[in-house]
């Protein structure tokens, strides 16, 4: 799958980027963080134009994947999930975990679900089922889709003719690597915090 994925956005150029991380976020199993540093290279080689152009295609069609997963969260709701979630590998189990994981940590977790596989193409729905509010919801998904999907292509990009050996590898070890990323994160987050504490 993820094979033909990148040949076709070789061949389709950034119209194939845009609906590869469209269907991405619709729940197809389209492995991003092996797309997104494939692409990378594909765009610092020039077979995708401008980088950051690039980056800003792969941001927009994760938006729109994830609004079109809200809006079938929010207008069909678990009967949807019931009748066609098999087909695309999302059962009522996976829907309760993501729920559960909203309920915990508000619209705060559609950032957080964008740097986990699997889930992250999958978590407009709950949004949508719990009815979350767009604002929050498009920020915080332009936020983490910002941060992931250039991330993985600035460092395609920057690798370049490596990347065949570093694909695996981020393939391989993409959940203890977006641990570490997420524990980044949340220390810098902290840091931040308390410093603004100690200046009030």
């Amino acid at each position: 799958m993820e094979h033909a994925i990148l040949n076709f956005i070789d061949r389709a150029g950034l119209g194939g980027l845009f609906i590869a991380m469209l269907l991405g976020n619709i729940g197809a199993p389209i492995g991003s963080e092996v797309v997104l540093p494939t692409a990378g290279a594909l765009a610092g080689a020039g077979h995708l134009g401008n980088i950051w152009i690039a980056i800003a295609v792969a941001v927009l069609g994760e938006l729109v994947g994830q609004g079109i997963g809200y809006a079938i969260g929010r207008f069909g709701g678990r009967p949807l999930v019931t009748r066609f979630g098999a087909y695309v590998g999302f059962h009522h189990d996976q829907l309760d975990r993501v729920h559960a994981f909203f309920e915990r940590w508000g619209s705060f977790a559609v950032f957080l679900c964008r740097f986990i596989p699997v889930i992250r193409g999958i978590d407009g729905i709950p949004a949508g089922i719990a009815e979350m509010d767009l604002v929050p919801f498009f920020l915080w998904t332009f936020l983490g889709s910002t941060i992931f999907c250039g991330g993985l292509m600035l460092l395609g990009s920057a690798v370049g003719h490596h990347l065949a050996q570093i694909v695996p590898l981020l393939h391989h070890y993409s959940r203890l690597l977006i641990l570490v990323a997420l524990i980044a994160l949340a220390c810098g987050c902290g840091i931040a915090v308390a410093r603004r504490g100690r200046r009030a």
